[in-house]
């Protein structure tokens, strides 16, 4: 580090105390690896601010020194947005505080470093429910949802994290604060400036906190997992379920047959939800806040209804709350065991929700013919159009050989969701993996757009660059690194 580093270094740590400005190699090296372990980054230091004015005087220090700025909340990104290759990390993780809770107005006013299961816990204290649901909710972060707009497994019924953000707090790249913490539905006082920043995964701004949406919380709920011939039967069940259940229909989870079969394998607890094997599988809730309401009646109608049309095979509803954990078990068990299988090569992307079995059947006949034995798991939230096609590595094939051919996969799945209208980047954001995808995918007139937005609001490019759009020379690779 040059003289002006330290002296950068030294006045942070009088503002926040040397405790929170971390210089030791060791204590960073959780900060710069991300939780694929596709990348290894690199930064002089990692801050720990305490307040929002504590993060806008360090982003203002950096401006003035000209270093890179690098937000990060629980680090549970899967595409390289939180790594850093140079400047400061900036963690957010003390900004914790639940700011108010008002169950009148259904609105939770949380700081970005609040834990997700905090807020649905601090949510149902209130007989409120924050639908947001991911696997990674016991760590990651508020911000972090806010930066890279998260899905999960009840969008289907609740939206995006875009859908569930009324307000936002945020450090400008000069280190200006926008106060923008309003729990308004209607607000139309000029441009909607707080969804410049959802989903820009921290290159235009720093989310400090934000209000957020509470709904009433379920009283009722039935699960069923249900057996099908292909992914077009199960798309026909799901287009039934819809019509037929409405909003109460919260998710539409599928798995293909490999899924199931890995998860069986690998997963502690995991119990075979049906006697025989099917080529898709669909995990279904219902529910509502009407605890008299009998959703399990309503899901058998519907699954008895298509069992006789042929649209299933097999199917199960569950008895108990006990069922519903074990049903819901085997699918979010599948991430983690995949990576026992070897080798992955994930896309996340999205089509039209009248394309996603064309999608699957098309995506998964190319990759096999591109490599025989290639392991097709394309799972994911079939109702919102969001398919994980992923690709385990052949049985037998070395790792690193089969990693290498990321590329070679990204051009044969992205071309056909592209000639689908679809997005390469659908819940997880774009990040460094997909940086250079997106300039090759990307309609130019929205990246121009994108780049002129960037430039406005961080005409130093010290917010997290390198990340979505590649201004500079100096900007990171795309490929992973580290694996």
């Amino acid at each position: 580090m040059t003289d002006t580093d330290l002296a950068l270094l030294d006045l942070l740590s009088a503002r926040l105390g040397s405790g929170h400005v971390i210089r030791d190699p060791a204590a960073m090296e959780s900060y710069l690896t991300e939780e694929r372990k596709l990348y290894r980054g690199a930064a002089m230091a990692v801050l720990r601010p305490g307040s929002t004015e504590d993060v806008a005087f360090a982003v203002r220090a950096c401006a003035k020194a000209h270093v890179a700025v690098v937000p990060q909340g629980g680090n549970t990104g899967l595409v390289g947005g939180g790594v850093p290759h140079k400047g400061i990390v900036l963690s957010l993780a003390r900004l914790d505080r639940i700011r108010e809770v008002d169950a009148f107005n259904a609105t939770i006013t949380a700081e970005a470093g609040c834990i997700l299961k905090t807020v649905q816990d601090e949510a149902e204290k209130v007989d409120c429910l924050f639908p947001l649901s991911l696997a990674s909710e016991g760590s990651c972060r508020i911000g972090g949802n806010i930066a890279s707009n998260a899905g999960g497994t009840a969008v289907l019924r609740y939206g995006n994290m875009r859908d569930l953000v009324l307000g936002l707090e945020v450090v400008l790249a000069d280190g200006r604060i926008w106060n923008g913490l309003k729990g308004l539905r209607k607000d139309n006082e000029g441009y909607d400036l707080k969804n410049l920043f959802i989903g820009s995964e921290g290159t235009l701004g720093i989310v400090t906190a934000a209000v957020l949406k509470l709904f009433p919380r379920p009283k009722a709920r039935a699960v069923a997992f249900a057996g099908c011939a292909s992914p077009h039967a199960a798309l026909a069940l799901f287009e039934s379920l819809r019509r037929q259940t409405g909003d109460q229909l919260t998710a539409f989870e599928y798995m293909p047959r490999f899924a199931l079969e890995i998860v069986l394998k690998h997963a502690a607890g995991a119990v075979r939800p049906l006697a025989g094997d099917h080529a898709a599988y669909a995990l279904i809730e219902l529910s509502s806040p009407d605890p008299e309401i009998d959703l399990s009646k309503r899901l058998e109608r519907v699954l008895g209804s298509a069992l006789e049309a042929g649209i299933v095979e097999d199917a199960s509803i569950a008895a108990s709350e006990a069922r519903n954990a074990a049903l819901w078990h085997l699918r979010e068990s599948l991430p983690h065991v995949q990576r026992i299988e070897g080798g992955s090569i994930k896309h996340d992307v999205a089509v039209p929700v009248s394309r996603i079995a064309d999608f699957i059947v098309a995506a998964s006949a190319a990759c096999e013919q591109a490599l025989p034995g290639v392991r097709v798991c394309a799972f994911g939230h079939f109702g919102d159009g969001n398919i994980h096609f992923n690709l385990s590595q052949p049985v037998g094939m070395d790792k690193a050989a089969f990693l290498a051919q990321w590329k070679r996969f990204n051009r044969i799945v992205h071309d056909i969701v592209h000639g689908m209208n679809g997005s390469i980047a659908a819940e997880h954001g774009v990040g460094l993996i997909k940086r250079d995808e997106l300039a090759r995918y990307k309609d130019p007139v929205a990246l121009e757009l994108m780049k002129t937005l960037k430039v406005a609001l961080d005409p130093q490019n010290i917010l997290n660059p390198g990340k979505v759009v590649a201004l500079g020379a100096d900007a990171p690779p795309s490929l992973p690194v580290a694996q």
